[in-house]
């Protein structure tokens, strides 16, 4: 009998390591993957991004809409507390054996809520990290502890989670699925690329990636200023910016 795994996602930045490893179980005999697509991927301010799931071939089961515009604590808190209700529903209609979470976001740890509140067992993905300054910080270690098998990207990882109190002997060290992605990304040309992006590219270019200090208050702003205070000081050179 195939198990019926449950695998969450609900931003690009974890579907992007996730992506692959879909595509590997849902070809694998063993499995029933159902997927539960939520939080950013459906929201058409962050691009509705579902739509790139779908493309991919990943049958979606279940859509939970669940992110509250408003991207301040209570924000937060009124999206984690909808994504429970909305999870805790989807959960009892597909009654998965298992549910697959990876990573810190607060969207995956209103899934992990839901999931130990129904008795179903958690395997975790990228446990043990540590991110200085930030509430994902927290956010991790408790997935960790509600997690029942542990699959983290290095020994050093494994041996946080078994420091958090976990059994050894479900823990384990398999690398970072980042690896796999990398190894079968085709690389694109310099034009190919441009037009990708609608933008052109100079002699010297940047890419820029800012992450907020979440345990901070207000100072996202004047850090940003920083950042483009030095940008504007730069000369013959593109700058492009990612959103996380």
């Amino acid at each position: 009998m195939k198990k019926k795994i449950c695998i969450f996602t609900g931003t690009r930045a974890e579907y992007g390591l996730l992506k692959l490893l879909i595509l590997e179980m849902m070809q694998d005999s063993f499995f029933e993957v159902i997927t539960i697509v939520s939080g950013t991927h459906l929201s058409p301010e962050f691009g509705c991004t579902v739509k790139e799931i779908e493309a991919d071939g990943v049958t979606v089961d279940k859509k939970i809409e669940m992110i509250v515009s408003a991207d301040t604590p209570s924000g937060i808190s009124k999206s984690i507390g909808l994504g429970i209700i909305g999870y805790a529903d989807a959960l009892a209609d597909v009654k998965p054996d298992i549910v697959l979470l990876l990573g810190d976001r607060f969207e995956t740890f209103a899934m992990a809520i839901a999931s130990m509140v129904a008795r179903i067992p958690i395997v975790h993905l990228h446990g043990g990290e540590s991110t200085e300054g930030l509430i994902d910080e927290s956010i991790r270690h408790s997935i960790t502890k509600m997690a029942h098998l542990h699959f983290t990207s290095t020994e050093k990882y494994r041996q946080r989670v078994i420091q958090l109190g976990e059994d050894p002997a479900t823990v384990f060290a398999v690398g970072a699925l980042a690896f796999e992605s990398i190894k079968k990304l085709k690389l694109m040309e310099r034009e190919e690329f441009e037009k990708s992006i609608k933008f052109n590219l100079n002699d010297k270019n940047i890419l820029v990636t800012f992450h907020p200090v979440t345990l901070e208050k207000h100072t996202a702003e004047k850090q940003f200023a920083s950042i483009l205070s030095v940008i504007n000081s730069l000369e013959n050179t593109s700058i492009i910016f990612t959103n996380l």
